[in-house]
């Protein structure tokens, strides 16, 4: 007669191989899998597919064609934002001192407003914002945004161009300035 423990080692091997065998099958039979750089790529494609930048994007000539109406959002964005980095207290006043085709009341934006912006982030220099945009001058960078973190005085809040994420940065750092004012009211 066997041991006892012998019986219980050899029947979890047995579910073990049984569960192993389950996981290599339906691998096979899903087919091949996709490596990362393709999934990255069929989901820039399916961003890019859903936000076309002609029918999202329009210069408005009411600013002297120097501002970008996002019809997906509302917001009007700079055109050419400056590529300067400056400390975020001097973005803000930058965007608050912003003249656009005549036009003031420029703030910094939020980092939510930022990443409606921009589309998945991938590995290379971003922002991305779908291709076929109207913008000029768009730096490989981040950009500050408006929100600081209450608890921690000396950061604020920027967007990261590379990952797509919004970050806390000491507020001495510097990245550029790209001003945004809206929403656009609706006219009836």
């Amino acid at each position: 007669m066997q041991p006892r423990w012998f019986l219980i080692v050899s029947f979890i091997i047995g579910i073990g191989s049984l569960t192993l065998l389950a996981y290599l099958l339906s691998r096979s039979l899903t087919g091949p899998s996709i490596g990362k750089e393709e999934l990255l790529a069929e989901i820039v494609k399916n961003w890019q597919a859903a936000h076309p930048a002609e029918h999202r994007f329009e210069v408005l000539s009411s600013f002297n064609n120097a501002a970008v109406l996002d019809k997906e959002t509302g917001l009007i964005w700079e055109l050419a934002p400056d590529p300067t980095p400056v400390t975020w207290n001097d973005a803000r006043a930058i965007c608050r001192r912003r003249v656009i085709g005549g036009q003031t009341g420029w703030r910094l934006p939020s980092p939510a407003e930022m990443r409606s912006l921009v589309g998945p982030a991938i590995d290379a220099p971003g922002p991305h914002i779908p291709p076929g945009h109207p913008f000029q001058n768009v730096a490989p960078t981040s950009y500050w945004t408006v929100v600081p973190d209450a608890n921690q005085p000396p950061y604020a809040r920027y967007l990261d161009a590379f990952l797509g994420n919004v970050l806390s940065f000491v507020k001495i750092y510097t990245f550029p300035v790209w001003c945004v004012r809206g929403p656009v009211p609706t006219e009836s």
